[in-house]
Parts: structure tokens; sequence; C-alpha cells
């Protein structure tokens, strides 16, 4: 498995974007998801969408009285208390038989400088174990674009700077990485640049490793359809939106990489 982030264009409108196909059998049952994170403001997003496909959606978060209030309405959801910090026999409990689970959590600035290392690093761990312990064999991650600025010779990049600027957060992602693909998991990594709340709109570009920003709604979506997409297992991928770029689904670019 490679070692190094691999360059990952994307080029489509959201409105006309192919998806990739699901098998008959998978049609008729739909799947299960864990989110970690789901309350959050891109696992929010993560969460309609899977709704919008077709997923059932366990919806962990940290107060489930504000979830209930911010995420949509569905007899699909079920929101469940899930603290990643707490160790992995709780999350197995929070996760229980879902088929699936994307990691959209992600520290919250506070006095405590090992924040990052205990939700970033630990909390994923935490989860992965998880995952071992009910048998659930697919893993999303929503990292962050830079994590292995450092090895990329981007170490005084000023954008690496200030990411890493509180807590070492950057490195603290980098071993949450490591720590899932050699997990022997099947995973997909998503590096996205700079989040934006902006909706998408128009043709996207996903390629840089230094900087750029995307829409959390399109990170949204390629984290959703890497879990039935066979050509996105095992890979990392670094995404930033960008106009003017050549119109692709998000399957055929996931086909690209090697």
């Amino acid at each position: 498995m490679p070692s190094s982030p691999l360059w990952f264009f994307f080029g489509q409108a959201n409105k006309d974007r192919v998806a990739c196909p699901r098998s008959s059998a998978e049609e008729t049952k739909p799947k299960t998801v864990f989110v970690a994170g789901a309350n959050g403001k891109t696992g929010k997003r993560i969460v309609s969408k899977l709704l919008a496909d077709g997923f059932k959606v366990r919806a962990g978060v940290l107060d489930v009285a504000k979830a209930r209030s911010n995420l949509p309405s569905s007899p699909n959801i079920e929101i469940i208390p899930a603290d990643v910090t707490q160790g992995t026999n709780p999350l197995a409990t929070s996760i229980g038989d879902a088929d699936a689970v994307i990691c959209a959590t992600g520290f919250r600035y506070s006095l405590d400088v090992l924040a990052p290392w205990k939700v970033d690093y630990r909390g994923t761990l935490n989860l992965v174990e998880a995952c071992r312990k009910n048998g659930i064999k697919r893993f999303v991650l929503i990292s962050s674009i830079l994590v292995n600025g450092a090895a990329w010779g981007q170490a005084l990049n000023p954008a690496y700077l200030v990411l890493n600027a509180f807590g070492l957060t950057l490195i603290a992602k980098l071993q949450a990485e490591n720590y899932v693909r050699s997990s022997g998991i099947n995973y997909t990594i998503i590096r996205p640049g700079g989040l934006s709340e902006e909706k998408p709109d128009g043709n996207k570009k996903i390629d840089t490793l230094s900087s750029g920003s995307i829409s959390r709604d399109l990170v949204a979506d390629v984290a959703v359809e890497s879990i039935d997409c066979d050509d996105a297992s095992f890979k990392v991928v670094e995404i930033v939106a960008e106009p003017g770029a050549q119109k692709q689904s998000i399957a055929e670019l996931f086909a690209l990489i090697s």
C-alpha cells in the first residue's frame, strides 16, 4: 500500500454526479452506517447524504438532545451517545451491528493542548478497535490536507505551521491514519482542504497537497459514495475543489487511483 498521499482529481457538477453502483442485494436491504461526530458541521452533512442515498444511520453524538434538533428527522436514523475518548467497549456498544463506520470527529479548541491526541488520535484508535471487536470491515476516515506535509517538504508551509500550532494536530491525525492503515480493515482516508460552508457549484478539481478549500457537502458526497465503491478500498485521497476542472464522477476518479 502506498505510503504517500495520492493525487485525486475531481471534476463534476453536483447535480449530475454518478455514484458508485450498488449490487441488487445491497439495494434490497439498506446498509447501516455508524457516523462518529454526526452532529458536527461535516458529520451532519454525511448523515443527510446517507439518508438521501437509502442508508440507515446510527448517529454517534456527544449531546443527544442537541443532535435531535440539528439532524434530519427520519425513521432510518438512530441518535445515540458516543464519545470516542471513552474507550473501545462503550463505542462497540454504540456502533452495534453497523455495516460500516465513518469517522468525522475533530477536537474542540480549549485550554487542553492534548485535545488533538485525545480525540483525533486516541479517539480514532478506539473506533478502529471497536470495529475489530464488532467485526466491521469498512472504515472511512475524514482527516486533513497537509497531514503528511513534512514528508513532502511542506514543514515550513504557513498552513502546516498554523494547523500544527495547537497540540501538533496534524501529527496526531497522521499517527491515527497510520493506525487505520495497519489495522487490516478496508479503509478510505479522505484528506480535505480548508472546509467551506458553501454549497458546491459547478465543476470541481481535487488535486493539491499544500493548499485549497472544499465544500463540506462535497466531502460528505465522497465519504458516503466511497462506502460501496470497490475502487475506493485501501486508498488515501487529498481533496480540494476548484472551478473549471474536468467533469468526472466520484466512481471514475477512484478508479483512476492505483
